[in-house]
């Protein structure tokens, strides 16, 4: 099958919640993929960082054909021996007591909301139902209805509503704006420390810093979103600790699962988390045997340091390759580690036009918000292959 076939083909059937590049993958390994016709394209996205490790890294792959062979589900009515390990694991790389497996971003991202209200509750006395959460403006946390329900992005709120109350918008990175939000109600402060879907948002020095301090002073927990900013991705376990700030919850996913399974956690201390009782909160798939086995060698992965100073090292290099088309072609360039924000010139082309260029010359990234594009390749690159996608825009941008 052709590739425009085989791209007829799945719109045939598909809601079109979508709109993907016209490439039709059939294999990849590393940063690496190969369509249908044999014609290969480096990978620049890596699954918006659920690649972190590369397709098909040896290692993940292992331990899930390992699982695999054992068990894959039991739901949480019983224990499985992957799971305590797991929790103690990656709790371990987080820095706290308690993990709560789920398996989508967005899950944990519902299930930090569901947690911080209830602590709001039960431990802050926040009065019933006047629980209130602040957030930052362009914000992408998933797209549930609770949380484009504080979205401001009108493709992924608007005709979806009523919306959940309990939630304020403030302009990320404007830290008086937040601090005159906090209000006796307030229970948490949502943040990513990287906007990732707005274009590699970089947020201004000091402001992660204090949030953490306003937070602490009002008694207030302190949410990081690391779903696509973590595991790696910007030279650290977390992106937030560039900055050395500890937030109450980190919130992961993507690169938690390695590009095998969806695998996505929240963790916190045990005052915390620890006001869950059974029965309130779950998943059937949550923390699942096989997710679990998966996730166990991620840690293993992150353990090493390999790719945490691959992403330093490698960004470097990236963002001084992108740095040099400033002025030609490109506005701007945003980022940290294996992690770029590149706004076109509008004038040139858009963001669409611009990947659509680069995939016929065998470079695949993603565009957002009109002419901006991200670059996030597995961090399992090389430098030669960075220099091959900075040299392709650069012939792109002519």
């Amino acid at each position: 099958m052709m590739t425009m076939d085989a791209v007829e083909y799945a719109e045939r059937h598909t809601a079109h919640n979508y709109h993907p590049l016209p490439v039709v993958i059939a294999d990849g390994e590393g940063a690496w993929v190969t369509d249908i016709n044999g014609k290969r394209y480096l990978d620049c996205l890596a699954g918006y960082s659920a690649l972190n490790f590369g397709h098909r890294h040896p290692a993940l792959i292992e331990a899930a054909k390992a699982q695999l062979d054992r068990v894959t589900l039991t739901s949480r009515a019983f224990i499985h021996d992957q799971f305590g390990p797991f929790c103690e694991e990656l709790a371990e790389l987080c820095g706290k007591d308690l993990v709560l497996p789920m398996n989508t971003g967005a899950e944990a991202v519902e299930t930090a909301i569901k947690v911080a209200r209830k602590w709001g509750y039960q431990v802050k006395g926040v009065p019933h139902d006047k629980a209130k959460i602040i957030v930052a403006e362009n914000n992408f946390h998933g797209r549930t209805t609770t949380i484009i329900s504080f979205s401001t992005d009108a493709d992924a709120r608007a005709d979806f509503g009523p919306y959940t109350p309990g939630f304020e918008v403030v302009p990320y990175g404007d830290l008086d704006a937040l601090t005159a939000a906090i209000d006796e109600n307030t229970v948490a402060v949502l943040i990513e420390p990287i906007q990732g879907e707005s274009g590699v948002l970089v947020p201004p020095p000091g402001y992660l810093a204090g949030v953490r301090a306003v937070t602490s002073a009002n008694n207030v927990l302190f949410l990081c979103d690391e779903i696509q900013s973590g595991l790696g991705r910007t030279g650290r376990n977390f992106a937030i600790e560039h900055t050395g700030v500890v937030p109450d919850m980190y919130i992961l996913g993507k690169a938690l699962g390695g590009g095998v399974v969806p695998v996505s956690a929240v963790a916190a201390n045990r005052d915390v988390l620890g006001v869950l009782k059974p029965g309130q909160h779950g998943s059937t798939f949550g923390g699942n045997p096989l997710a679990c086995a998966v996730g166990r060698a991620v840690v293993g992965l992150l353990r090493t340091g390999e790719y945490q100073a691959r992403a330093t090292d490698l960004g470097k290099q990236l963002h001084a390759g992108l740095e040099s088309l400033l002025g030609h072609g490109v506005v701007a360039v945003r980022g940290q580690g294996l992690w770029a924000g590149i706004d076109i010139d509008p004038a040139l082309m858009t963001g669409r036009q611009a990947c659509e260029k680069l995939m016929d010359l065998g470079v695949l990234v993603k565009d957002t918000h009109g002419s901006t594009i991200r670059l996030a390749p597995p961090l399992v690159v090389t430098g030669d292959e960075l220099d091959m996608a900075v040299d392709k825009l650069r012939a792109v941008l002519g």
